[in-house]
């Protein structure tokens, strides 16, 4: 395993992406997903970027960053799609330390980005260490077609019954309620656009949980 894959908090940490043109979009496109702080470094960018900024979704810098810009950065994107101006980059990101990615180049690259399913918050990353992206790119089509577009919505529902649950006696009680809970996880009438209130697995669930009943045994040893 060349490349060890890890999922990064983006809560209250800065994104650097270098570049104004369409390899710096098709990264936001992404990155403007997360709640990271995006900051952009361009002295032309293209229209799709300046409207993201009108927008208040990420801030525009001019010019060509260097090391003192790059500190305290979690992230830097290097999209310039020019290889003297990337590489320069790449290695003011070394000097503070700052983990870097090269759009379109492997061996210049400090990490890769893998082919993403979102279905927020679960999100399923598929990566090929840089070997077959087109391959990738179909496992994450295959992925996306098995997995329901409502699969986030009631993964972040079961979640906002976590204290319900807690409830439940510790151990196989509470494994039956998870297990008819996401019963129908895969099922595709599970719909995005419900709300919450409307998942029926987990109100059925949490009914059966309160009605369990158990068993008492007393194994007789002596009198009484």
């Amino acid at each position: 395993m060349k490349y060890y894959p890890i999922f990064l908090r983006t809560t209250h940490v800065r994104i650097v992406v270098a570049g104004g043109g369409d390899a710096a979009v098709a990264k936001l496109r992404l990155l403007l997903k997360t709640e990271a702080e995006i900051e952009v470094w361009a002295d032309a960018p293209v229209d799709e970027i300046r409207a993201w900024a009108g927008y208040g979704k990420l801030s525009l810098r001019v010019g060509i960053p260097v090391s003192d810009d790059l500190h305290g950065a979690a992230l830097v994107y290097g999209a310039f799609e020019d290889a003297t101006l990337d590489l320069a980059l790449a290695e003011a990101a070394k000097a503070v330390g700052v983990p870097f990615n090269i759009v379109d180049d492997l061996e210049n690259s400090g990490f890769i980005t893998p082919a993403i399913v979102d279905r927020d918050p679960i999100t399923v990353a598929i990566g090929t260490e840089g070997t077959a992206p087109v391959l990738a790119r179909k496992i994450k089509s295959k992925i996306e077609g098995f997995l329901p577009s409502g699969l986030g919505r009631l993964a972040r529902a079961a979640s906002a019954f976590r204290p319900t649950a807690d409830a439940l006696p510790f151990g196989r009680a509470r494994r039956i309620f998870w297990g008819r809970v996401f019963e129908n996880a895969f099922s595709p009438d599970l719909d995005a656009d419900k709300s919450a209130a409307e998942i029926p697995e987990i109100f059925e669930a949490l009914e059966d949980g309160e009605g369990q009943t158990g068993r008492v045994l007393f194994a007789g040893a002596g009198p009484g």
